[in-house]
C-alpha cells in the first residue's frame, strides 16, 4: 500500500502539545537572526512565548509562507510523521507575519507543517503567529 494512503488510514487527528516545547523558542530566534538583527529577533519570539494558540489549515499556511512542500524521503518529515502514527503530540509551529512581503515566516516547524500536510491538506493546525 502506499505509504501516504496508509498514514491517511492509520492516523485519525493530529495530536498537539498545549504549547510550544522550550527548546523551540530558541530555536526560532536562531532562525529568525538570519532575517532580524538580534534584538528584533529575540523581541519576535518574546511575542510568540506570550501569543495564543490558533489554528490555520495546513494548506493555507503553505500558501502564505511560499514554502514548497518537503519530500517524504527528508527524515525530520518522517520523525514526525513517525510520531503522529504513534499518537504522539506535536510541537505547535511558530509563525511570524511578514506583512511588508505580505508572507508568513516559519519560524519554527516546517518540518511539522511537512508531515501534518502528508496526512490532510485540510488538517487544522496549532499555531503561534505574531
Amino acid at each position: 500500500m502506499e505509504k501516504s494512503k496508509w498514514l491517511k488510514r492509520r492516523v485519525k487527528e493530529i495530536k498537539w502539545l498545549p504549547d510550544a516545547e522550550e527548546h523551540d523558542y530558541p530555536a526560532a530566534e536562531f532562525f529568525l537572526r538570519i532575517l532580524y538583527h538580534e534584538d528584533r529577533a529575540a523581541q519576535v519570539v518574546a511575542s510568540l512565548r506570550i501569543a495564543p494558540i490558533v489554528q490555520f489549515k495546513a494548506k493555507d499556511i503553505f500558501i502564505v509562507s511560499q514554502l514548497s512542500l518537503l519530500g517524504l524521503s527528508n527524515a525530520h518529515v518522517e520523525k514526525d510523521r513517525k510520531k503522529s502514527r504513534k499518537g504522539t503530540s506535536l510541537s505547535p509551529l511558530l509563525l511570524v507575519r511578514d506583512e511588508q512581503n505580505g508572507k508568513v515566516v516559519i519560524a519554527d516547524g516546517y518540518h511539522r507543517l511537512c508531515a501534518s500536510y502528508e496526512f490532510d491538506e485540510d488538517a487544522l493546525l496549532q499555531c503561534k503567529i505574531v
